[in-house]
């Protein structure tokens, strides 16, 4: 079943919850809608210095502690420039999981550098001996997505790419506000990259964020984000970086506008309190579901706070694809929309449909993985009902379903 099937099937049960819903627009981004739209002054750079996009630029550096901050089109937006900023040769060899959305792998391939794929285990994190394995000396940049919010070791990944002075970028889209050793996810990394596309912890309907500590990467990020003739004097600071930089590098135009940061900027402020909701329910759920002997959810490592807004996990000792099949098709007729990854037909996360990259390598951990891993949105705005009737139907579909396994 595809997500939009998924969401059609709720039909069976119409008690209960709609976890494909977004998080609603706060009352207080109206206004800024309304005076926008009246003035139609929607392009960052026609637009006074304090653009709707530039004040969100501020406030987000602020929240992450990030020295720059770049709003752009989007999450893949944000990966592409961060690998063009950090100006890799063409058919450069960039490490990524094996598990990440299509977008991932896009990314490198539009900046013209060769995605090598890291196994992913059952605990949904990078297999560190396969990435030790692969961290050769060829390898020009690492590409981590911490994919649904888990996190992996990013102590041993970090030291083996400092070890290597190998650059490190995070794709934080699912991982807003999520801390390691009490560091923010996306500030561990030369680059961090976010998203605010509907389903994550701040819905922009669309639109991104690069984040960095390094002034020469930023002010090429900018440049190349489409800071065309002398726009760039509209960003704080490095003005002498955007002008050594100015026609000397190509323009991709993905900004973005001032309709989005008018969207997203009221719901920086509400991030903690999502944080804290998302963590509440998804320990929650995850607690009652391991009590179950057909279902794990993969456990939070010591160092990792999260800050979830889904919950994956993995169906224990079933064999057979059909029984998988007939767990989900049970639980959608309690109206609980879930997706096995590796049993839906195109999934943009399972890797052997990246056929963009060619024959699928082999990889037996994130294959097993994917082929039994189940994926459940569960947003925020959940109520303690809600995550009972879920936690009830899924329960008693695994009963039903998976009692012979």
């Amino acid at each position: 079943m595809t997500q939009h099937e998924l969401t059609e099937d709720r039909s069976a049960d119409t008690n209960a919850p709609d976890v494909y819903a977004a998080e609603p627009i706060p009352e207080g981004a109206r206004a800024e809608i309304d005076r926008l739209l009246a003035s139609g002054d929607l392009f960052r750079y026609t637009a006074s210095e304090a653009a709707p996009v530039a004040l969100l630029e501020t406030e987000f550096a602020d929240y992450m502690g990030a020295k720059y901050a770049l709003a752009v089109s989007s999450c893949s937006a944000a990966l592409f420039l961060s690998l063009k900023a950090l100006d890799l040769p063409a058919g450069a060899k960039v490490l990524i999981p094996a598990f990440t959305f299509a977008a991932v792998p896009s990314a490198v391939v539009h900046a013209g550098c060769v995605p090598v794929l890291v196994e992913v285990g059952q605990s949904l994190r990078i297999d560190l001996d396969d990435f030790g394995r692969k961290l050769t000396d060829d390898i020009a940049a690492v590409l981590i997505s911490h994919m649904r919010g888990h996190t992996s070791d990013m102590d041993a990944i970090m030291a083996a790419c400092t070890a290597r002075s190998i650059p490190l970028i995070e794709d934080a889209a699912h991982s807003l506000g999520t801390l390691w050793s009490g560091c923010k996810i996306g500030t561990i990394g030369k680059i961090g990259c976010f998203s605010f596309q509907s389903y994550k912890m701040v819905n922009g309907g669309e639109g991104g964020m690069l984040i960095t500590d390094d002034p020469e990467i930023a002010a090429r990020a900018v440049i190349m984000s489409g800071a065309y003739e002398h726009n760039w004097k509209k960003h704080k600071g490095l003005q002498n970086s955007y002008a050594n930089w100015q026609n000397r590098l190509p323009l991709y135009n993905m900004r973005m506008q001032n309709l989005s940061a008018a969207v997203i900027r009221p719901q920086i402020p509400e991030i903690d309190a999502r944080v804290a909701a998302g963590r509440r329910n998804h320990d929650y759920v995850a607690e009652r579901l391991n009590q179950s002997p057909w279902i794990e959810v993969p456990p939070a490592l010591p160092q990792e706070v999260r800050a979830p807004d889904s919950l994956q996990f993995n169906l224990i000792g079933v064999e057979s694809d059909a029984q998988a099949l007939a767990f989900q098709a049970a639980a959608a007729e309690r109206g609980i929309a879930l997706q096995i990854f590796g049993l839906a037909p195109d999934n943009a996360r399972a890797f052997w449909n990246w056929q963009f990259l060619g024959a699928a390598p082999d990889l037996p951990l994130t294959r097993a993985m994917l082929m039994r891993a189940c994926d459940l949105r569960l947003p925020t705005r959940l109520t303690q009902a809600d995550l009972d009737s879920i936690t009830l139907a899924l329960l008693e579909s695994a009963a039903k379903t998976l009692g012979a396994a």
